[in-house]
This record gives C-alpha cells, structure tokens and sequence, in this order.
C-alpha cells in the first residue's frame, strides 16, 4: 500500500470525472502483471504522466515510477509528492544519477515511465526517439511497455491555453505487445518507433469513429488529418529554434555571472 500514492490517483479520478472525460482504454493485457516493464509514451501533452499510468493501474494496481524533470520536484508543492511518489528527478545537464535510478527501479522489479521523444510533440504525430528507453531495457532486462494516448492535447499542451472545465473530451491511451531487450539500443529503438507509430495511427481511426470526423483547422488535429497542428519537419524546427534561444539566454546569463 502507498497512501500518498493511492490519494494522487483518487484525486486525478475525481477531476476527470468533474472534467466529464471518457475514455477508451485498450492492451491492458500487456502490462506485466509483476516484475519490471519500461513503460515508453508518447509526448503530446502536459497531463500525459497522469494517464499513462492508468493501464498498469488496472493492471493489479500496479503503480509507474515517472522520469520528470529536476524543475517539477524543486516545486515547493509538488516537489515533496513527487517524491513521495518516488518518482525519478532528470537533470537535463547531468541525467547519469537519473539514468542509473531507473535502472536501479526495474531491477528491482518496478514499472518505469519514460518519454524517449524528450519533448513534446507539437506536429501531435510520432517525432525522433532518444535511446534511454532502449539502454534501459538492456541493462535491467526489462521489456519496453509501448503506450499511446490520444486526445490528452485537447486539454493541455504546449502553446494552447488549458482547457480544465468540464469539456466532456474523449481521451484513447492504447498498450502495444512488449519488446524484448535483445539486439542493440539502436536496434530496439527502432522498433519502438514503429509499433508506436502504429498504435498511434490505429488510435486516431479508432478516435474519428468514436468523436466523429477531425474538425479542420482545429489545433490538436495533426496537419495529415487536416487540421490546424505544424507538420513534424515544421515542429522539429520550431523545437530547434527554441533549443537555440535557450543556449543563448543560458550563455548570457553565464556571462553576465562572470562580470559580475
């Protein structure tokens, strides 16, 4: 039993109920019902952390350990429950520490959550993987739990303001089969991307029957569905030019710290 942790996930029920959303949850089955799992998610919103987890709930209440980063936990409020919820701080500048955690968690027969794009995708389609989750799976032998959530966007993500009232939105978060840790980090990661890309595609059909068709122009429809999100070469620059500015404002700061 983990009090803190059971009360976090009553709370989140108790606000997607007074949000009105539905869900269409499918793959539960390949949650491990023990023992360790690299649970691997796509990034498209800033709520995704807390449905990610809600298959390996109904999966025996089985609780993931979520990779965030460093800022979340220096939170003066949500710091001390993200680590009570013994969550894994990332610093982006340093992730050994972090890295050797999880690590430490799935041998220790844990469910670990990790978002191998790093970032949120704008284009609300698949982007580039970093490897973590496929190193990961190699150095604890744990398999790689593929997950997709569809529709979180509508309520959170980046450049769009919130939308938290009662929006009664659809939400679809699939579990694809479990990748073996064999072959090479590169190896792995690729097929990560793929059966990813797929349960994506499968989703956003299964979505259009259950909402009806993709309104255009509407900014959480990804552009190939016509709607109003960059494509993913648009997003991958807007993430570039933005990665841009944050070096440069880290450097002048650096700067103006030496001649001070």
């Amino acid at each position: 039993m983990e009090p803190v942790y059971d009360t976090v996930i009553g709370a989140a029920r108790t606000l997607w109920l007074a949000q009105g959303l539905k869900f269409k949850i499918s793959g539960v089955e390949n949650v491990p019902v023990n023992g360790p799992g690299v649970v691997a998610i796509n990034h498209t919103g800033y709520l995704d952390f807390t449905l990610a987890g809600i298959p390996a709930h109904l999966q025996g209440r089985r609780k993931v350990r979520f990779m965030a980063k460093k800022e979340v936990f220096d939170n003066k409020v949500g710091g001390p429950i993200m680590r009570a919820l013994r969550h894994i701080p990332v610093d982006r500048g340093n992730g050994a520490e972090s890295y050797q955690m999880a690590v430490d968690y799935l041998r220790n027969g844990e469910l670990v959550g990790v978002y191998p794009e790093a970032t949120i995708s704008r284009s609300f389609e698949i982007k580039g993987f970093k490897s973590g989750a496929a190193r990961m799976a190699l150095d604890s032998g744990a398999p790689i739990i593929p997950t997709v959530i569809w529709g979180a966007q509508r309520i959170w993500t980046k450049g769009h303001p919130k939308a938290l009232g009662r929006n009664n939105f659809k939400i679809a978060i699939g579990v694809a089969e479990p990748i073996a840790p064999t072959g090479t980090a590169e190896e792995i990661t690729q097929r990560l991307h793929q059966s990813m890309s797929a349960k994506l595609l499968e989703l956003q059909e299964m979505y259009a029957e259950w909402n009806g068709p993709y309104p255009a122009g509407e900014f959480w429809v990804p552009a190939r569905l016509g709607g109003g999100a960059p494509t993913l070469a648009e997003a991958d620059a807007m993430d570039a030019a933005d990665a841009e500015a944050k070096a440069a404002r880290r450097a002048a700061g650096e700067q103006s710290s030496g001649d001070a």
